[in-house]
């Protein structure tokens, strides 16, 4: 299981984190409450601002519109006005420049300080004012009456008061409920102004339909509310100038002219109250309760700001101290975790000291034979590191733990020793029992004449040759070179011939012609147990009816082998392993038994130097390429007076013929009575199509002797000679000594 990034990776860490989890959770509720908070108090410190950049452009437009709301009326009521006034257009003019300034301050003011919400509300204003010019369409054209233009009007000035509210609007508490006061009270002047518009209106209309009037006894009804719900609300010196205006001639003439409307009913209400009165009576009214939601805006911005700063030097002062203890915390964190790391990076030093410098030395030392002691190679830690607490314990059982991995080693490697000593020991006597039975075996076959009983000796030849070979694989394992070795340079033809005669299965492999290179002396044996081992594993991992092929090229002076054979072949994770055996040899694994020939070949190419790959083979199943660097290769100096072969077709590889041992195959054979004066040569028996099994037998016994002296010459490295006499004086001996020179 991965580790998540998040966790704390040293002691240090940890320790910190201990600490800095509590403090950067009280840091974090700190924060969240600091900025619940001054999130509040910030908003009142900067309404005013925000008001004077947007609140007042939007109250301005609003008044226009609704100036141009009551003339428009008052046009639209008269039945004999058929082309706008002038007073009206130029009303119409100052509406526009007002929309434009409110457009303009909405465009160039800073937005970020603003709430979404008031966002919000800005747009949906900006947006209702779109619809302005296709109102005052309508009424210059007069598709519409007075009264669907003054509903058309007031949702025009309906966003407005969201505007308002928007940017006043507080959190809670007592200035919230004063700024929601003040909303209202500038309702009450909409609603003021909604009667003169429909007053205007009705005048001019001469009479009133029911719908009208319903409309214009729903604001009187509204604005009346409205003042008593909420002029109570406000603060004490605001609602001191209420009462002022309550008390003064403008608001009594407002209340009685509402109830001259009101008494007046549906047929008498357009002539109840004189134009010119009501005229004086409605400005009045409007501007006093302008005046009246300014003073009280004012005086509630005031206290705003002023509990502000109150509430913020309150902050800041508990904010710094929470700051301070919260630093003060990690300090003293911080300090003790260096102490900690300290000690722990000491241990962990020594540690890293014992793994990759003194056990390795200790194991070099020990490998080239010399004496260790283990106390002297393992010195205890300073006092510092063994205290008595915790971290000290630590230190003392390292000490203890050190002291037996130096003793562990320096045992583990006398066993090693002695164990690879032991088969090395064992694999030298195999090695020369088996030299023993060849020799013997070679020995049997020179004395037999029976057909039948050359054929067993061959095939127990053969098997002494791969038991030779698995013998020479525990020596190379356990870290030696075999004996075999070669007095000159050897074919390769000869070479492959050798190693396809070492495999059990030799007559599936199908070997083309090979070039006319050479193995040096010194690298012949190894070559030849390399690719014996690549060829058994051919056959061993493929069908055994398939066949195994060799294939061979020349790559920028290198002679390049490859083994194809048809099997199921390898995975990329299967390759990948056996890639990394074969390239790094000397990690030898015992408990993997099932790629010791790996191991082997992986040891045969890094002493000289070859390099072995596997690939996906052409027929499906796997490829083992071999590279043998120049450095492996030589020329080969012809024999003297062999006679030159018959080179096979290039299109067809020519089939290994079936060895009885290594050596046999593409190796030179004797002709039998060469040596002999042609005087005193037997007459070759006439040709006939008699089987092997029934030819005469001192026939057959000449051929398998012949057969036999030259399977002993090849096996030896012997080159085959026209002179008998030379070929018979040599000694076919394999010897028991590991040191014979070939």
């Amino acid at each position: 299981m991965r580790r998540p990034v998040w966790r704390p990776r040293t002691v240090r860490a940890r320790i910190i984190a201990l600490a800095l989890a509590p403090a950067l959770a009280l840091t974090v509720l700190w924060s969240f409450a600091m900025i619940s908070v001054t999130g509040e108090l910030r908003a009142l410190i900067r309404l005013q601002g925000v008001y004077e950049d947007y609140g007042t452009p939007v109250d301005t437009a609003i008044g226009q519109i609704q100036i141009e709301r009551r003339m428009s009326a008052a046009h639209l009521g008269d039945p004999r006005a058929s082309a706008p006034g002038a007073a009206l257009l130029a009303q119409q003019r100052r509406t526009d420049r007002a929309v434009t300034a409110m457009r303009r301050a909405m465009a160039s003011g800073d937005r970020d300080r603003l709430t979404a919400r008031q966002r919000r509300a800005l747009d949906a204003m900006a947006a209702a004012t779109t619809e302005l010019e296709a109102l005052r369409r309508d009424v210059l054209s007069r598709r519409i009456g007075w009264d669907q233009a003054v509903t058309r009007y007031n949702a025009l000035v309906e966003p407005g008061f969201a505007v308002e509210s928007a940017l006043t609007a507080l959190q809670a508490g007592q200035l919230a409920r004063e700024s929601q006061t003040v909303i209202e009270l500038v309702r009450v002047r909409e609603f003021v102004s909604r009667e003169d518009a429909l007053v205007a209106g009705a005048r001019a209309a001469g009479t009133l339909t029911a719908p009208q009037y319903a409309l214009l006894t729903a604001a009187i009804e509204d604005r009346r509310l409205f003042e008593r719900t909420y002029a109570p609300d406000l603060p004490a010196d605001s609602y001191a100038r209420y009462e002022e205006f309550r008390d003064g001639a403008p608001h009594r003439a407002l209340e009685r002219a509402e109830d001259a409307l009101l008494a007046a009913g549906i047929g008498g209400a357009d002539q109840a109250v004189a134009a010119g009165t009501w005229r004086s009576v409605a400005d009045r009214a409007v501007h006093s309760y302008m005046r009246l939601c300014s003073s009280a805006a004012e005086h509630s911005a005031a206290r705003g700001r002023a509990f502000a700063y109150r509430e913020l030097t309150k902050a800041a002062v508990v904010g710094a101290v929470g700051l301070a203890a919260a630093a003060l915390s990690l300090w003293l964190a911080v300090r003790g975790a260096r102490r900690v790391s300290r000690r722990l990076e000491n241990l962990r030093d020594a540690a890293d000291l014992l793994s990759s410098r003194q056990l390795p030395d200790v194991m070099r030392r020990l490998s080239a034979g010399e004496r260790v002691d283990a106390v002297a190679e393992a010195p205890p830690l300073t006092a510092d590191e063994v205290a008595d607490d915790e971290i000290g314990q630590v230190g003392r059982s390292f000490n203890t733990a050190r002291l037996a991995a130096v003793e562990a080693a320096v045992h583990q490697a006398t066993l090693r020793r002695g164990l690879s000593a032991v088969l090395l020991n064992i694999a030298r006597r195999n090695q020369a029992l088996v030299h023993r039975q060849l020799k013997l075996v070679d020995t049997l076959e020179r004395r037999t004449d029976d057909p039948d009983v050359l054929r067993e000796l061959f095939r127990i030849d053969h098997l002494t040759t791969r038991m030779r070979r698995h013998a020479e694989s525990l020596i190379i394992l356990s870290g030696a070179a075999p004996g075999r070795r070669w007095r000159g340079p050897v074919p390769v033809a000869d070479v492959v011939a050798s190693a396809v005669g070492e495999i059990e299965a030799y007559a599936r492999v199908v070997v083309p012609p090979m070039p006319g290179d050479g193995i040096a002396a010194d690298a012949v044996a190894d070559v030849v147990h390399l690719l014996a081992e690549l060829l058994e594993n051919a056959t061993l991992f493929s069908p055994p009816h398939t066949e195994v092929t060799l294939r061979t090229e020349h790559e920028d002076g290198r002679l390049v082998l490859r083994v194809d054979d048809r099997g199921l072949g390898l995975d990329a994770g299967q390759r990948d392993e056996a890639t990394r055996t074969l390239r790094d040899p000397d990690a030898f694994d015992p408990t993997r038994h099932d790629r010791l020939g790996l191991y082997v070949v992986g040891r045969l190419a890094a002493r000289h130097g070859i390099e072995v790959s596997l690939g996906e083979s052409p027929y499906g199943g796997t490829t083992a390429t071999v590279l043998l660097p120049a450095a492996v290769l030589a020329t080969v100096e012809p024999a003297r007076s062999r006679p030159a072969p018959t080179p096979p077709s290039p299109r067809r590889p020519v089939r290994t013929p079936v060895p009885a041992s290594p050596g046999t195959a593409a190796l030179p054979t004797r002709t039998r009575q060469a040596s002999l004066a042609p005087e005193l040569r037997a007459d070759p028996p006439p040709a006939d199509d008699t089987p092997l099994g029934a030819a005469d037998p001192e026939e057959m016994r000449a051929l398998f002797a012949a057969f036999q002296r030259g399977l002993s010459d090849g096996r030896n490295g012997i080159p085959a000679d026209a002179n008998a006499d030379v070929n018979a004086d040599v000694n076919a001996d394999e010897g028991t000594d590991t040191d014979d020179v070939r």
